[in-house]
């Protein structure tokens, strides 16, 4: 890792008179072109769609002075001197590719809500990772707040980074900001500079927008750029290491990795059930920290507990002390449909991991229980699942496929499972939900767990993944009853 001085915030007064381009309304472009305008640039929106939502959105901006031109995002406007562009605007748009050769830079709303910032403001703790930012995220907000610090957990998880950092009155009390960032996010900020920053891990994830998997991990590794204190790897998942070596961080930054086995010096790890710190210690070749206990995670899956030690890894690199590691944990209640256990009938569990929509939060989903009847299918976004099914095979007691994109799965369990029987539910309407927890109800014996981890994304039958688990976890209750 090589040092730099990152560049200070600008002032809101830069903003006075220029001429910005807001690319995209939604829940991102529509606040951004209200705090430009407000700051007296001339704001103009342009936005692909020209529905019915985008035309109400365009009729409130319109009413303020703000200039919308719907059904055409892909043209440059005269006179643009700067983009701001929703997150999810793919970077190979014509729009960005006449900036690039008019010299225009691009911003996201992540990158605009770093440059107004003021001189006092709380410091970013940041998380990025394929899989398990929101749990991370909230379960460091919860160890900030252990240890008495006034926080907030922002960004990626719903709260607008812009909201927050424009809230003088709210954003000036805090100490601390909790920051969960998307790959989209972190490509569109190139100035942010975090106190300290984690990568979970990386796997095969958005590549239709990225291009390949080395320009999807590079727009992930940007997260390390300029960090201060301390860049949070996963020891396990050598790619996120890579990462940090590669990174301009300031003088004296540190290397933390974080582990399921026994740490080494400077890593945070697990011996004999507890999580313990040998990064932030006194004499760390030596000497060990414990912080909590392997129960203090709820729940104590293995891919649940890595991200706990993660959590943990930031909390300490920003000075919390281990007790706060521990009640911080110990408060924590994760979000719904994220390996959540909704009842067990007849002895046999059933757990609702609807949040599992690709392969690498799959495979760490069943890797928490030995006997599983898995539910799964759906869009399955471009993945295979030849690895997943040949890693998981030995634990699969029956699989039930759901979903469009279900024989993909089907295909693979013949070809690395063919052991495993399999019910293969020829239909995509939300009704196939409690058909299938029928099914799983038939293939399961006492001791085992009935595991929905889909693997896929849920559009093809509900609105949302939400959808999906609420669906799975009614179909639990008729069983029950």
């Amino acid at each position: 890792m090589t040092s730099s001085v990152p560049s200070g915030p600008r002032e809101p007064s830069e903003f006075q008179g220029r001429r910005v381009t807001v690319a995209g309304l939604g829940v991102s472009g529509v606040p951004a072109a209200k705090v430009l305008h407000g700051l007296g640039a001339a704001v103009t929106v342009v936005n692909d769609g020209d529905d019915e939502r985008a035309r109400a959105q365009a009729a409130e901006l319109e009413a303020l002075g703000i200039t919308v031109r719907l059904g055409d995002g892909d043209t440059l406007p005269e006179f643009t001197e700067l983009i701001v562009t929703a997150p999810g605007w793919k970077p190979d748009k014509p729009l960005f590719h006449a900036a690039e050769k008019a010299g225009v830079p691009v911003w996201g709303d992540v990158e605009l809500a770093w440059r107004l910032r003021g001189p006092d403001a709380p410091p970013w703790l940041a998380v990025t990772g394929t899989n398990g930012k929101t749990t991370t995220v909230q379960m460091l907000a919860s160890i900030l707040r252990a240890a008495g610090l006034r926080t907030a957990a922002v960004g990626n998880i719903g709260v607008s980074l812009l909201d927050v950092v424009l809230d003088e009155e709210r954003y000036g009390e805090l100490d601390v900001l909790a920051v969960e960032l998307s790959s989209y996010q972190l490509h569109w900020a190139p100035s942010l500079r975090a106190h300290s920053a984690a990568v979970l891990n990386l796997a095969p994830d958005h590549l239709d927008w990225h291009g390949s998997m080395e320009a999807y991990a590079a727009d992930k590794g940007r997260v390390y750029e300029g960090n201060r204190v301390a860049c949070v790897y996963n020891v396990a998942d050598r790619a996120t290491e890579d990462l940090v070596r590669e990174a301009d961080v300031e003088e004296g930054c540190r290397a933390i990795g974080f582990t399921l086995g026994t740490p080494g010096p400077s890593q945070l790890g697990v011996v004999d059930g507890i999580l313990v710190d040998r990064a932030f210690v006194e004499n760390r070749q030596k000497n060990a920290q414990e912080l909590a206990e392997v129960s203090d995670v709820n729940p104590p899956a293995p891919h649940n507990i890595a991200n706990a030690l993660a959590a943990a890894a930031l909390a300490r690199a920003f000075g919390v002390p281990p007790q706060a590691v521990r009640d911080g944990l110990r408060a924590f209640t994760p979000d719904a449909h994220r390996i959540a256990h909704v009842a067990d009938v007849d002895g046999v569990a059933y757990v609702d991991d609807s949040k599992a929509t690709n392969t690498h939060a799959t495979e760490a989903s069943l890797a928490a229980y030995e006997s599983i009847v898995w539910i799964a299918g759906g869009l399955a976004k471009g993945a295979t699942f030849d690895e997943l099914v040949a890693k998981s095979a030995k634990r699969l007691r029956g699989a039930v496929l759901i979903g469009a994109d279900r024989a993909l799965i089907r295909d693979a369990l013949a070809r690395h499972a063919p052991e495993v029987p399999v019910v293969d539910l020829d239909r995509t309407d939300t009704g196939a939900m409690l058909q299938a927890v029928q099914e799983a109800q038939r293939l399961a014996q006492p001791g085992d767990t009935v595991l929905l981890a889909p693997a896929c994304a849920s559009m093809d039958m509900f609105a949302n993944y939400n959808r999906r688990g609420d669906a799975f976890a009614q179909a639990v209750r008729e069983l029950g009853a």
